[in-house]
């Protein structure tokens, strides 16, 4: 019997191709482990109206933990569109299953880490070396909204807060709202992720990027908890605050000064992107999604559909991915002859796909590197 059982789940697109380069690594290096495929996608919400299946679900409560590559996503009226006929008009609404498992499973942190390999064309500078920290379940992506608006709750926010009154006479069909909901266990324990990171690591410092002079008591209450939390338990690391826009003012300008970045979901959303750009874009991008039980860990790129079956882009996102896992699970020696593999074949140069301005294919970069190992 394998030491570990993983969740395989490819998705859609490019999501198969990246995976299929992550196995040939994790193949290389050793891994002792059954993976186990899982339904997952689009073309699942086209022919079930169901994009994460009941019985992925259950695949992933017997695993210890899931890789996943990529899905198509689009829009609710898109999506409507592309369900098979007999599935038409029974009010069946997509959502995305990504957040479907963090929300799910609770995997309430998402780590993203930002390097700059030395010799990657695609670097904005090559001393860059960040982290950033995601909440992961709550926030404006915890997914209460409504449009139309019901009279019951418009009345109601109307009645609680005064500048809902400009909104009073606006027709409800032509209203749209969406909540910011943070709590402060969430807060909690997206910035204690941040600060044992930090300690762990011997990282100086953690940036916390809200925008509480405008959104105050969202960003507020994340601001003040990290406040509390640095004086009391984690005095010997600087903790920095700046607002979202400010931030990304300043990774363009000066990225190498910051170590560890922690927000909630959308703003860790945008500045991990814009993090990624810095050293190389979404296909340098990895992340994990971690609960206090289980963890599913993914590139952050989508499915690419236009390039779906070239097996052109770049899996270093997919293998980077597959390292935290293999991190996670406690095989830290593995998981560091993948990162030193990686780094030797981008140094090289020798083995580019077409966003590094080479001609190599993705398995061809999943090859150079398992010959590393």
């Amino acid at each position: 019997m394998a030491k570990y059982k993983i969740a395989w789940l490819p998705g859609d697109g490019v999501g198969v191709e990246v995976m299929e380069a992550a196995k040939i690594v994790l193949d290389k290096v050793g891994l002792d482990a059954e993976y186990v495929h899982g339904d997952i996608g689009w073309e699942f919400w086209k022919s079930e109206g169901d994009p994460f299946p009941e019985r992925t679900i259950e695949l992933l409560k017997n695993t210890d933990c899931a890789l996943f590559g990529a899905i198509t996503s689009m829009p609710k009226e898109e999506a409507q569109k592309a369900l098979a006929p007999e599935l038409q008009g029974k009010g069946l609404v997509y959502s995305s299953p990504i957040v479907g498992m963090r929300q799910l499973f609770d995997l309430h942190t998402n780590l993203r880490p930002c390097i700059a390999f030395s010799g990657n064309p695609l670097n904005y500078r090559d001393d860059i070396d960040l982290v950033v920290f995601r909440e992961n379940t709550e926030g404006l992506y915890a997914g209460v909204e409504w449009h139309p608006v019901p009279e019951g709750l418009r009345a109601a926010m109307m009645q609680h807060h005064k500048k809902m009154a400009r909104f009073g006479e606006t027709d409800l069909n032509d209203l749209a709202i969406s909540t910011r909901i943070f709590t402060r266990k969430g807060c909690q324990r997206i910035l204690r992720s941040a600060f044992e990171y930090a300690k762990r690591t011997g990282r100086p410092t953690v940036t916390i990027v809200e925008k509480p002079n405008v959104i105050r008591e969202t960003s507020g209450l994340m601001v003040r908890e990290a406040r509390k939390m640095q004086a009391e338990e984690y005095p010997d690391i600087q903790l920095w605050e700046t607002n979202v826009d400010a931030m990304c003012m300043w990774l363009v300008k000066n990225p190498q000064d910051y170590s560890v970045l922690v927000s909630s979901n959308m703003f860790g959303d945008i500045i991990s992107d814009l993090s990624a750009q810095l050293v190389g874009g979404l296909g340098f991008a990895s992340a994990a999604n971690i609960g206090d039980n289980y963890a599913v860990f993914e590139p952050t790129h989508g499915s690419a559909p236009k390039y779906t079956g070239m097996y052109k882009v770049n899996p270093i996102a997919m293998i980077q991915a597959a390292r935290l896992m293999v991190e996670w699970l406690g095989e830290t020696e593995m998981a560091e002859h993948i990162l030193k593999a990686v780094s030797e074949v981008i140094a090289e140069g020798k083995v580019r796909t077409y966003d590094m301005g080479g001609d190599a294919k993705t398995l061809d970069v999943a090859n150079a590197i398992a010959e590393k190992l």
